[in-house]
């Protein structure tokens, strides 16, 4: 077996796009890389092979999550590794370029690779002169490189050509040198979709678009051009990871609330989340509620739509998982989780309900469509006269959307969110497809526009 394959583990968060990595040292220690302030996934790897982690490295100061390092120093006693140009808050080892790490056997070196981020590290793995992988981090990712527009728009093109001297520089690695990179397919850091979440710098030379650019203005052009929106939150958190997110005490939990106290909490300014299948929503909701389902991508959407400011009431269907509901939160800076409610107790209190039609594709007619995906999503194939408006727009420009819309993503999660807020914002009459514009184009025998 290779290195990877016996002392390396990818920790994939589906929701995110991302992967934080555990390296077995071979002594009982570990490396992590890129570890998420939840903590789950690499205690329970960490705990299969029976590894303390003593060293934990961030590529770069994520825009994305909450870093773990903080939490794996005060609980593990681990070792923090990360760029001396970050200018953290918090104790850690300050690395620059060419810096090595001696992990007892194994040497990690870092790499300045801005690009990502001004600060960007990549790690390479040494076994004596050999190079065993690469850690990169938001630099070269799978048949793209991460986008360099989070620091500003107005920064995105002087990234982007850092970005491409740093992709040039790990290209010169040896073609069979491992790549790990964190963001990986579903990252809003731009990852393409489907793709492979580890790779080779052969490979990429082969396969990479952006490496195969010709000159720098072109790789430019083409990262730039490859860029859609990303999650509000990103802005917030960049800032928070230099500072040092808080340590956690203990093990969140997430109290049972009664009508009354929601009541309360209402008046204090508490925002509902039902976090419920798309189904329990339509049927029936408290009134001014956004619907978050509770899924992998539960924290993107709840970063992008709500301030982290509001204690947030979260109401909840019998049977889900409210460990994986506060961590998701947790990991993204939102810690002012009030509690949970059951909607049965909400009613017994004597709480109001609305409700929404869901509708299968075959029932809306020629109501107005509201297509509230990705602009690549709606680019490549949406219903003929649909209103695009993502969904992350929405709340800015919810007096555009079409009164008495059927409201479409791809499934009817987003759409359900879409609807929530529509209704929030006064708007009556609200229908969502019950599946996306493939069902709609199965269900009539119609074909989907393509274009913008």
């Amino acid at each position: 077996m290779g290195f990877a394959d016996d002392h390396l583990t990818p920790l994939v968060d589906k929701g995110l796009g991302n992967s934080a990595y555990l390296v077995d040292l071979g002594d009982g220690r570990a490396l992590a890389v890129d570890a998420s302030r939840d903590l789950r996934a690499l205690r329970t790897a960490a705990g299969r092979r029976g590894l303390s982690i003593a060293y934990v490295a961030d590529t770069h100061l994520h825009a994305d999550f909450l870093t773990g390092a903080l939490q794996l120093a005060a609980e593990d006693g681990a070792t923090v590794l990360a760029s001396a140009a970050g200018h953290r808050s918090f104790p850690h080892t300050a690395l620059s370029d060419g810096d090595e790490t001696d992990l007892g056997g194994l040497t990690l070196r870092a790499l300045a690779t801005p690009g990502h981020t001004d600060e960007h590290l990549s790690f390479l793995l040494l076994d004596g002169t050999r190079e065993l992988g690469v850690f990169t981090g938001g630099s070269l990712i799978v048949g793209s490189a991460a986008r360099t527009d989070l620091l500003g728009a107005e920064r995105a093109d002087e990234l982007a050509r850092a970005q491409h001297r740093s992709l040039r520089r790990l290209a010169q690695l040896p073609d069979a040198t491992a790549v790990w990179p964190t963001h990986g397919a579903g990252s809003f850091c731009s990852a393409p979709p489907d793709a492979e979440r580890t790779t080779t710098i052969g490979i990429q030379k082969q396969a990479n678009a952006l490496l195969a650019a010709p000159d720098e203005d072109t790789f430019v052009r083409q990262l730039l051009g490859s860029l859609g929106s990303y999650p509000a939150y990103f802005d917030r958190l960049g800032e928070i990871n230099r500072r040092g997110p808080a340590v956690l005490d203990n093990t969140p939990t997430l109290a049972a609330l009664s009508t009354a106290e929601t009541r309360q909490l209402l008046g204090q300014g508490a925002q509902i989340i039902d976090v419920r299948p798309v189904a329990d929503f339509a049927h029936g909701h408290i009134p001014g509620a956004i619907s978050i389902p509770l899924r992998d991508q539960f924290a993107t959407w709840l970063g992008w739509l709500l301030s982290e400011d509001a204690p947030l009431v979260l109401v909840t269907a019998p049977g889900q998982d409210l460990a994986e509901l506060t961590w998701q939160a947790l990991k993204i800076g939102y810690e002012r989780l009030a509690g949970h409610l059951d909607m049965a107790a909400w009613q017994a209190g004597g709480g109001e309900r609305q409700s929404i039609d869901l509708l299968t594709a075959d029932r809306i007619a020629d109501r107005p469509v509201l297509d509230i995906r990705q602009r690549a999503e709606h680019v490549a194939g949406h219903i003929a006269g649909a209103v695009h408006i993502e969904l992350g727009d929405l709340a800015g420009h919810a007096d555009e959307a079409p009164a008495g819309a059927v409201v479409a993503c791809g499934h009817g999660e987003r759409a359900i969110t879409a609807a929530s807020l529509l209704a929030r914002a006064g708007h009556h009459d609200l229908a969502v497809l019950d599946g996306g514009p493939g069902a709609w184009a199965k269900a009539t025998g119609r074909t989907l526009e393509e274009g913008a």
